[in-house]
């Protein structure tokens, strides 16, 4: 389905996420349909768990990269870098980062701390536990939602992310997997 970004038919926005999963299968990634389970199923419950201190650790964040890059580009570093981080980094640098919500700045900056984790891995840890605070924003997502092109630098991207979620309110709690 394709659906233009400045649609503003909420029916077309649903059924476009109603085709999500239909999509992701489609993509024929080997582990993708199970890791996209978990991230948008498991992983938010786990999270959630651990109220009221939720945060995450090292183990569940090297599934959220490998999700990430099996979804998107394969950066097989980040994989290594965010493996060897132990837990105890992980699971204070998510609690900041979960506790700093809705400043999404304050919140992207508390998880780029960690070696691999830069802001559009940050965003997919923030969504997993606020979705309606912190969409999930890919390279990908980026490069289609903006009328124009540009080069990917990181200290953009954190400027992009903020302005395309800032540009999402009024649009509802909706989940944007994307």
């Amino acid at each position: 389905m394709q659906l233009e970004f400045e649609c503003s038919n909420v029916n077309k926005w649903k059924e476009a996420l109603a085709s999500y999963e239909a999509c992701v299968e489609s993509l024929n990634k080997p582990n993708l349909i199970s890791l996209d389970d978990y991230y948008r199923k498991e992983l938010p419950s786990l999270i959630h768990q651990r109220n009221p201190n939720p945060h995450i650790n090292t183990t569940e964040l090297s599934k959220l990269v490998r999700w990430k890059l099996t979804r998107g580009k394969w950066r097989p570093r980040l994989l290594v870098f965010v493996s060897s981080l132990d837990d105890s980094s992980v699971k204070s640098a998510s609690e900041k980062a979960f506790k700093s919500l809705p400043d999404l700045t304050k919140a992207v900056s508390e998880l780029t701390v960690l070696k691999g984790v830069g802001p559009a891995t940050a965003s997919a840890v923030l969504a997993a536990y606020a979705p309606d605070l912190a969409p999930f924003m890919s390279d990908e997502v980026c490069f289609c939602s903006f009328s124009f092109k540009f080069t990917l630098l990181y200290s953009l991207f954190i400027y992009f992310y903020l302005t395309f979620v800032n540009g999402m309110e009024g649009y509802g709690g909706s989940t944007w997997p994307l």
